[in-house]
């Protein structure tokens, strides 16, 4: 939801079925909790009012009046209607290695917004999705398709990809035949691309304000990922 920054944000704001999901790092100080939130949600401000906040800490141990006091926040700064924490089994005990945890239990806590469509986006169509899009086919010359998150096209992609939608810079267009007539990736546009020849699948993603385009495999974008994350 949020542009590159120069520091990475300790909180995480995704749309869910239940409200919106706040995932954040308690160890870190109160008044940087409250600064990455206050720039979160004052983006998703019309979203925030009224909603039902999940406050995701993970397993760390949380300091003392941590929650309650981030409620109170949450709620007098946007009007929030209850903040509760994740829904979890009582049974299931607490993993010594958090980050495997959080992958086997993914299926259970997270709501995707991803949405996979098949077949060929002909002209003139126009497809959407709230958060990732996944075309398994074809776009041709004159279809459109736009995703708040990544767009994957498991075929050529020959007409206009609009990802990270409307302002987030940190999401890729990748396809096995890239060949797009536009890609927009948040605010930035690049039209014209020339043809790489490549025979193999490319993206395009954000650089120094740019979009540039690359060979997926031999760039390997999400290689500096010490464990898989979800997106």
């Amino acid at each position: 939801m949020t542009g590159p920054t120069s520091e990475k944000s300790t909180v995480r704001l995704k749309g869910v079925r239940e409200g919106l999901w706040v995932t954040l790092d308690p160890n870190q100080p109160i008044a940087v909790l409250k600064a990455d939130l206050t720039k979160l949600f004052t983006q998703a401000k019309h979203l925030a009012l009224s909603a039902h906040v999940i406050l995701d800490t993970g397993h760390f141990d949380v300091p003392k009046g941590l929650t309650d006091e981030l409620t109170r926040f949450l709620q007098a700064e946007f009007h929030v209607e209850s903040v509760s924490p994740p829904r979890h089994e009582t049974n299931e005990p607490p993993s010594q290695n958090v980050q495997k945890y959080d992958m086997s239990s993914s299926w259970r806590r997270q709501q995707s917004d991803a949405l996979i469509i098949a077949g060929r986006v002909r002209s003139g169509q126009k497809i959407e999705a709230k958060k990732h899009l996944i075309v398994l086919g074809d776009v041709n010359p004159g279809a459109e398709i736009i995703a708040g998150g990544d767009i994957l096209v498991l075929g050529s992609l020959l007409g206009t990809a609009s990802a990270g939608q409307s302002d987030s810079e940190d999401a890729i267009v990748l396809a096995l035949r890239f060949r797009p007539i536009q890609v927009q990736i948040g605010c930035v546009i690049a039209a014209g691309l020339p043809e790489s020849g490549s025979k193999t699948a490319e993206y395009a993603h954000v650089e120094n304000g740019c979009i540039i385009v690359e060979e997926y495999l031999t760039a390997n974008p999400f290689n500096r990922f010490t464990w898989p994350e979800i997106r």
